[in-house]
């Protein structure tokens, strides 16, 4: 069988397999279609291997998977957002990150069978699926989705870095700035405005995400409007002042002086810069 006619086969069986009788979800993409959406852009593709992939979609609050069920489909988000997150023993859940499109998701299940985390759909959402063992009989036979594997693997692991570069702050502010720098760069990443975006998540996933309380990411929110950095109107985001926002962001491990950044102007001074800066000086 050749890896078309194999994907193409085990295609619809992963639908069969992966669709729940919950989750809205009646069509299907193409390889090339997953393939175009990973890539950024257009990409060359043999015609004869343009077969179906399962797309899979979700309505907001939907469950993607739940810790620790089996790992049966690797996912790559066409639409929407979701968040993953670890249920401790008493109840609290610590959100570990956010994803979204062309973002992959369930691939740190691979080595284990089963998922670490659990994941949610924030909004309505779609998802192309990859049936994990039709990715270990087809990959290596199919090189544009081995390369795409490989694309998309990389840039998980980038953003993995993304909550260590967030704790590393000391102040609450600065988590915030790094966050929401964060997403101003995904939003590059996706083609659409770096500096007007709406938050997907609510203020206690992003608590939760910083490490923080949730008062206190609504009281940082607060701070960085009166400094005239951000422009915050419920989920609605504009960055106001990009350079001074990203000042900030690189104060690592002292705490923001109020009295010094209570007017945008001011973002330049030693208050904001990391410590040691000024003897650097």
């Amino acid at each position: 069988m050749t890896p078309a006619n194999t994907l193409s086969h085990l295609s619809s069986h992963s639908e069969r397999r992966l669709l729940r009788p919950h989750v809205a979800a009646s069509i299907s993409g193409h390889l090339s279609d997953l393939l175009r959406l990973m890539s950024g852009g257009p990409c060359d593709l043999d015609p004869h291997l343009d077969i179906p992939v399962p797309l899979r979609c979700l309505r907001a609050g939907d469950m993607l998977f739940h810790e620790g069920s089996p790992a049966e489909a690797i996912y790559f988000v066409r639409s929407g957002t979701f968040k993953t997150f670890r249920t401790a023993e008493d109840g609290y859940e610590q959100v570990i990150g956010f994803s979204g499109r062309a973002e992959l998701i369930g691939f740190d299940a691979y080595c284990m069978g089963q998922h670490p985390t659990g994941c949610v759909a924030l909004e309505d959402s779609s998802l192309y699926t990859l049936l994990m063992r039709d990715y270990a009989q087809t990959g290596t036979r199919i090189e544009a989705l081995d390369r795409m594997m490989a694309l998309a693997m990389s840039r998980a692991l980038l953003h993995r870095g993304d909550v260590t570069e967030v704790m590393a702050a000391v102040a609450a502010e600065v988590r915030l700035a790094r966050f929401v720098l964060q997403l101003s760069q995904r939003m590059v990443d996706c083609g659409q405005s770096p500096r007007r975006f709406h938050l997907r998540m609510g203020r206690r996933d992003i608590a939760s995400y910083l490490g923080l309380a949730h008062e206190t990411v609504s009281r940082s929110f607060q701070m960085l409007a009166r400094w005239q950095l951000l422009s915050v109107n419920n989920r609605e985001v504009e960055i106001v002042d990009m350079d001074g926002l990203k000042a900030l962001a690189r104060n690592t491990r002292r705490q923001v002086d109020e009295a010094g950044a209570a007017a945008g102007a001011s973002l330049a001074r030693p208050c904001f810069e990391p410590e040691g800066s000024r003897a650097a000086a």
